[in-house]
C-alpha cells in the first residue's frame, strides 16, 4: 500500500467515526424525554442552577445535597431519588 492509499485508508476510518459519533448523540438527544427540576439531590459544584446566596448558577453548590440547588432529573423520577440527607425534592428544600 502506497502513501496515498494509507492517507485515503486514515480519512475514511476518521470520517467514519466521526458520523457514528454524530448519529450516536442524534440518537441521545432524541430519547432524552421530558424533565423536571429535583432539589437537594445534586453534588457540590454539579448543579444545574439556582444555589442560593453567594453562587449564580449552574455548577456553583457549595455544598452537597443542597437544598435550594436542583438539577434536571427524568419527569417522575425525583421523589424517589434517596440521598444520605433525605429524598429528592421537587420544591427547594
Amino acid at each position: 500500500m502506497n502513501d496515498r492509499q494509507k492517507l485515503a485508508t486514515v480519512i475514511l476510518a476518521l470520517a467514519s467515526l466521526a458520523s457514528g459519533a454524530a448519529i450516536a448523540q442524534d440518537k441521545g438527544a432524541s430519547i432524552k424525554g421530558e424533565k423536571e427540576r429535583c432539589y437537594g439531590i445534586s453534588l457540590a459544584g454539579q448543579n444545574d442552577c439556582a444555589a442560593g446566596a453567594g453562587t449564580s448558577c449552574a455548577g456553583t453548590s457549595k455544598v452537597s445535597y443542597q437544598g435550594n440547588a436542583w438539577k434536571y432529573v427524568a419527569k417522575g423520577t425525583c421523589s424517589s431519588i434517596k440521598t444520605p440527607t433525605g429524598m429528592g425534592s421537587l420544591k427547594p428544600i
